[in-house]
């Protein structure tokens, strides 16, 4: 599905897929690809959180915010959101 794309920005979307499955999401968001890819570049993360593990606090707002759902195998492959695509 995501074999068009270059390797890091596949590295982005393994991230960001195990993201959404942890949060039972049927789809990629916008929310996750921000973390996969502050979890993808450490560098990026550092340079615009101020460290390599904000990406954590991000997530957990993320979890808080966002109504709990079954978490959703990360086998499978989610699509972009429909916003995203």
């Amino acid at each position: 599905m995501f074999e068009r794309y270059t390797e890091p920005s596949r590295r982005v979307i393994f991230y960001s897929r195990y993201m959404a499955s942890q949060l039972g999401s049927p789809e990629i968001e916008t929310e996750h690809l921000l973390l996969g890819l502050l979890r993808a570049d450490m560098v990026l993360a550092r340079r615009f959180l101020g460290s390599p593990w904000a990406a954590e606090e991000i997530w957990r707002e993320i979890e808080r915010k966002k109504p709990a759902r079954a978490t959703t195998p990360g086998t499978g492959d989610l699509p972009l959101a429909q916003t995203l695509a």
